[in-house]
């Protein structure tokens, strides 16, 4: 049975920027200050753009369900291909609470601004906010799809453009700038470990673009429109980012920047400066449309990766079941039972910060086990399977790929070594508890195929004939 085509070039790229380009990831990175421009630079060229030009290759050469699911598996078997899909999955899993109390702190903005440093209305919103976006995605990818084209243009673009717009009024208008612009504060302490720890949040910030790959059966000619969506995307991403972050970086004080509502803070700047105070709840708003989004689009794509790894008998039959509108509903459902129990988080942890940057650096060391597979893969398939045909593939033969998917293979290594420290410009109650948490978290989590394949049954391999036909064709 062959799927509907029903994401354009437009919507897989409205799909990208919503996952990506989110305001939300821009006060991690205005931490840095001016120097924020050298590490967006710096991410970009060794991570961003090596993850688009590989998953361009990898998805036009193998546009199966699944993604990296089935590079993995193409590459190195099924256990690895399970491994990639699990890794891609739990690292959302502990993602969607510092999304979602990104959105808790955007709506206490609208009605009082004090509830964003509340822990149990954090934790509250959090569950409601999450729930309603997994019933939602149970009416299927149309839905999905036109719910992250519409929050985009309403939730990044107007605000983030508006951002722009006053941050650059508020440069050329000579007002207190809290950064300073030359070439000292441009270039970073790399000798100071504690420091370098926030370019985690930078990189992470950037990953995803391989995402909308487990969608590439969804799009009309996906060998040719999925690599035009994806220079599309990475153009409107880091033309919006870069000075959307200076924006927040030269109006809010590094020390008071918060992690959950760095952008707000920056507007509300701008609007009492411009007299514009009573628009604040419009953008608050707009605001949290954006990054619930973001959500909604995070809450189909990995899932189906891993319901593409239950369809090959990785996992009991209960979570190869869809409903009529194709979607994984038992995947999904436990997916917000355990996002859930992760909130907790909030209301145990003294402070947001602290729990926010702890969330985001545990994503990052599962994402970047992950994004290690798919490189290593997109290397090997180039002797595996030389002549499989890639509508996209990256020039200079084999160097080339060894180029561009070996600098993407040290970034990651790198970022994961230094994302297991404390930071330095955030309250830690613990460090020494921290990196234990750190450490065991990403042991556990990676564990879970390992575990899972142990009491795998023979039963669960029992495919029907239409899943054979979408899932191994």
């Amino acid at each position: 049975m062959k799927p509907k085509r029903v994401l354009s070039v437009f919507m897989l790229t409205m799909i990208n920027v919503a996952t990506i380009g989110s305001v939300k990831n821009w006060p991690v990175t205005a931490e840095y200050g001016f120097s924020s421009v050298f590490f967006f630079l710096l991410a970009t060229i060794i991570f961003f753009i090596p993850t688009a030009l590989v998953s361009a290759e990898l998805a036009t050469g193998w546009p199966k369900v699944g993604g990296v699911f089935a590079w993995v598996k193409e590459a190195f078997g099924h256990k690895s291909g399970f491994l990639a899909a699990w890794l891609l999955w739990t690292q959302n899993i502990v993602w969607y609470p510092t999304a979602l109390s990104f959105i808790a702190a955007t709506i206490a903005y609208i009605f009082n601004p004090s509830l964003a440093s509340s822990n149990l209305y954090t934790f509250f919103t959090v569950l409601i906010i999450f729930w309603a976006t997994t019933l939602i995605n149970f009416r299927g990818m149309r839905t999905s799809g036109w719910i992250s084209s519409m929050g985009m243009i309403l939730g990044t673009f107007l605000p983030g453009i508006f951002i722009i717009l006053l941050g650059a009024a508020w440069f050329l208008g000579g007002h207190q700038r809290e950064i300073d612009f030359s070439w000292e504060s441009f270039m970073p302490s790399m000798g100071s470990l504690s420091q370098l720890v926030l370019f985690t949040g930078v990189l992470i910030g950037l990953a995803g673009i391989e995402m909308s790959a487990v969608h590439a059966r969804d799009v009309s000619n996906p060998k040719k429109n999925y690599p035009k969506a994806i220079l599309y995307s990475a153009l409107i991403i880091l033309g919006l980012s870069i000075p959307g972050v200076l924006s927040i970086a030269i109006v809010v004080p590094q020390a008071d920047i918060s992690l959950l509502a760095g952008s707000l803070q920056a507007i509300a700047v701008f609007l009492e400066k411009y007299q514009l105070k009573s628009f604040m709840p419009i953008f608050a708003f707009l605001i949290a449309i954006g990054t619930i989004a973001s959500v909604s689009t995070w809450t189909v794509g990995p899932t189906k990766g891993l319901l593409a790894a239950a369809q090959s008998g990785d996992l009991p039959p209960l979570f190869r079941r869809i409903n009529k509108n194709a979607m994984p509903t038992p995947l999904l459902i436990v997916q917000a039972v355990i996002v859930s129990f992760i909130s907790l988080l909030f209301i145990f942890l003294p402070s947001l910060n602290e729990a926010f940057w702890m969330l985001v650096a545990m994503v990052s060391e599962l994402y970047l086990l992950m994004y290690l597979l798919m490189f290593a893969a997109a290397i090997y398939l180039r002797y595996k399977r030389p002549n499989v045909d890639r509508p996209y593939k990256i020039p200079g033969g084999n160097i080339g790929m060894w180029i561009v998917a070996g600098v993407g293979i040290l970034s990651c290594l790198f970022t994961m070594v230094i994302g297991i420290l404390p930071p330095e410009h955030i309250s830690i109650t613990n460090p020494s508890n921290y990196i234990l948490i750190m450490v065991g978290g990403v042991v556990l989590f990676s564990l879970g195929p390992t575990l899972i394949l142990l009491f795998q049954k023979p039963e669960w391999k029992k495919r029907l004939a239409h899943e054979a036909d979408e899932y191994e064709a």
